[in-house]
């Protein structure tokens, strides 16, 4: 049996297939399965899959009859997978020879990681390096405001899963929705390089579709708060999700309701404990700090409030709070 599986789910990918291939049997670590799971592609996919398929034994797939999606292709792909070791890589990434190799010496080295990702670099039309904090506990802090494991830099262990695959019901960010859960039952690490390409193009799904997935990110930033007792039918809701992760151009008013959910925030998470309380604190000082500083309006009473009772005024730099004066004098 063959130590990883990896997982590339692909429609309709004749543009980028072959280089995602490429790079995965050019690995340095040979001892893996390439799982390919064609999801009802219309263009030529299949032509190049059976290509490769016929050339190394190491690729196997399955065609869905019907789309069925990316995450559900993922998870029939998980549910049939036999190795511990599972790898992801989308069909129009690619990834640097050694990431098997590198990722598999760590978490062999460290057997309470489940999960181990990567920092990624851009290309394609536009280029540049994307870090991820590396420690769990960093990571955990950073999955309130954004995805800071990176899908196609994924390596986890399958026993970790559990009855967990990627949320089907979350468009665009079924993955965000995985790791966001999982990381309370697993130990998360991202290695400090960029072991991944990541293709920017008009066709990202991430681009195309950018309000389902803020829909998306509400209701998975809400669900991580769950975790410190706030739930889904509270009246301030939006303000406890505003408070971990920047919400720009609120009214004065909203920044004020969002400024005394922090409180309750920091309060909750020191009795639940679920957070490390100094980067929780630290995380939503900064974003407080933003929400402030991005208000779409401002008068004296919000002057006098951030001043007198938020307890952010000293933390504020002083060419914020002369601007913000300066405007509630208007």
């Amino acid at each position: 049996m063959p130590k990883i599986t990896v997982i590339m789910p692909v429609y309709n990918g004749e543009l980028f297939l072959e280089e995602a291939i490429d790079s995965v049997l050019n690995q340095t670590f040979k001892d893996f399965k390439l799982l390919i799971i064609n999801d009802a592609s219309t263009d030529g996919t299949q032509k190049i899959i059976n290509k490769y398929s016929n050339i190394d034994k190491r690729i196997s797939y399955f065609k869905n009859d019907i789309n069925l999606g990316i995450a559900k292709s993922r998870n029939i792909a998980i549910d049939s997978t036999k190795t511990e070791l599972i790898a992801f890589l989308d069909a129009d990434d690619k990834i640097v020879s050694t990431r098997f190799e590198k990722q598999i010496h760590f978490l062999k080295n460290n057997p309470k990681i489940g999960v181990c990702g990567s920092w990624f670099t851009y290309f394609g039309n536009k280029s540049k390096v994307i870090d991820h904090n590396e420690s769990h506990e960093e990571i955990k802090i950073d999955l309130l405001s954004h995805c800071s494991i990176q899908n196609s830099s994924v390596m986890l262990r399958k026993s970790i899963l559990g009855d967990l695959r990627f949320d089907e019901d979350m468009i665009v960010a079924e993955d965000y929705s995985l790791w966001s859960q999982l990381i309370a039952k697993t130990k998360f690490h991202n290695i400090q390089e960029s072991l991944v390409f990541y293709r920017w193009h008009e066709k990202n799904i991430s681009k195309t579709e950018r309000d389902k997935f803020e829909t998306s990110e509400f209701i998975i930033r809400a669900r991580q708060l769950e975790n410190i007792g706030i739930f889904a039918n509270d009246p301030n809701l939006k303000h406890f999700v505003n408070a971990v992760s920047l919400k720009r151009n609120e009214s004065a008013e909203s920044v004020i309701k969002t400024v005394k959910a922090s409180y309750l925030l920091k309060a909750n998470n020191k009795s639940y404990n679920y957070f490390n309380q100094e980067l929780f604190e630290a995380h939503i000082d900064n974003t407080i700090i933003r929400t402030i500083r991005n208000a779409i309006n401002y008068d004296k009473n919000f002057y006098k409030f951030i001043k007198e009772e938020s307890g952010y005024f000293n933390k504020l730099p002083k060419l914020d709070i002369a601007y913000i004066y300066l405007k509630s004098c208007l």
